[in-house]
């Protein structure tokens, strides 16, 4: 019905008890209820086109479901929404979501150790048990989702489109992913529904909403992971923020939130730490005791070697130029040269614009 949001359409629900008696009910009824006479008026002129084009996706594939808001398998985090969605479309294991989730948000431009950081973080959280939730955006929540099916673990991937019509285009492989790998993609709109600017952040009250916490990554002070954060707290959910440098213009959004409550976390562990009441039971125990295990991979050549190590120990996190770092390091500027490209090579640093390096962590998530 035009004009009949989820907040109307839950009350109307919860006076009339059906979606067909409200379709039925006199028109007194709807008014006594409060809808506006522009939406009683409106109530028959459902683009039946839709309707059946819709009824035609749920047929097409037993993995297409529609969730209603009485279905056993609508999210009961979802549901103490406010505004939570009268219905939802999804593609694979609806299961899911009744399992406790975590958003992980971001820039969709982050830098290498943004990037890592997402990835990482996620891979941990999800070997130890819990359902990664993110929006399919590029940068931080690609990363979220392609660091749990790395850990052989499912993620669910909330849309600002319908739910057969993938955002950005770049990114079908990863939903076609997502779904072969037992995770979810997750719609509140009607198959067909292509993107549209307003979309995007009406769904991130649903990526808070299914979780017990969202965690941001790297945000500017106007990106629209802040609003992620701030629907979280205001549905009384956890926000945790990575911290940065204070050079970095990424790092303001997660320092912004951190100086208005959020919690500073710095390992995958202080996230599992501060949600533990809410998951005994569902977790899975971390490979060493008190912390999460260090990636497998072997330390590479240039990280081993005393003189890589010693330019590294004045390269800190916090961007260099080059002259500075042949200057306290005492070698050549050859020499620096060549080292700092074979620990870029191998992941230890990154290139920054205007000759400048910076180190990037290889174990955020620990």
């Amino acid at each position: 019905m035009p004009g009949l949001g989820p907040v109307r359409l839950r009350a109307l629900l919860d006076s009339l008890g059906s979606a067909s008696a409200i379709l039925l009910a006199p028109d007194q009824a709807l008014r006594a209820a409060g809808l506006p006479p522009s939406v009683i008026a409106g109530r028959h002129s459902t683009d039946q086109a839709r309707v059946e084009a819709a009824i035609a996706w749920l047929e097409a594939d037993p993995r297409h479901h529609l969730v209603t808001w009485d279905d056993p398998n609508y999210p009961p985090l979802l549901k103490e929404l406010r505004d939570a969605p009268p219905v939802l479309f999804a593609v694979g294991d609806v299961s899911l979501l009744d399992q406790p989730q975590l958003a992980i948000v971001g820039s969709r431009h982050p830098t290498t150790g943004g990037r890592e950081h997402a990835r990482t973080f996620s891979q941990h959280l999800s070997r130890c048990g819990l359902i990664i939730t993110s929006g399919l955006a590029q940068g931080v929540d690609a990363e979220a989702h392609i660091g749990a099916l790395r850990a052989d673990s499912p993620t669910i991937a909330v849309m600002g489109t319908g739910p057969d019509i993938v955002y950005p285009r770049v990114h079908c492989r990863l939903a076609a992913d997502i779904v072969d790998s037992g995770g979810l993609l997750l719609s509140e709109y009607l198959p067909g529904t292509g993107p549209q600017r307003e979309n995007f952040p009406r769904r991130n009250r649903i990526i808070s909403g299914l979780s017990l916490g969202t965690l941001v990554v790297e945000a500017s002070i106007k990106s629209g992971s802040l609003i992620t954060a701030r629907l979280a707290s205001e549905q009384g959910r956890e926000v945790f923020a990575i911290p940065g440098s204070i050079h970095n213009p990424l790092a303001r959004g997660c320092h912004r939130l951190i100086r208005d409550g959020a919690k500073l976390v710095e390992t995958a562990d202080d996230i599992l730490e501060e949600l533990s009441h809410k998951l005994r039971g569902y977790l899975v125990e971390s490979e060493a005791p008190g912390r999460t295990a260090r990636s497998e991979a072997p330390e590479t050549a240039p990280a081993c070697d005393p003189e890589y190590a010693a330019l590294l120990a004045h390269l800190g996190y916090d961007p260099l130029h080059i002259d500075e770092l042949v200057e306290s390091s005492g070698l050549t500027p050859e020499a620096v040269s060549s080292m700092l490209l074979m620990l870029e090579l191998d992941g230890q640093v990154e290139s920054l614009p205007g000759g400048r390096y910076a180190r990037i962590s290889k174990h955020p998530a620990e």
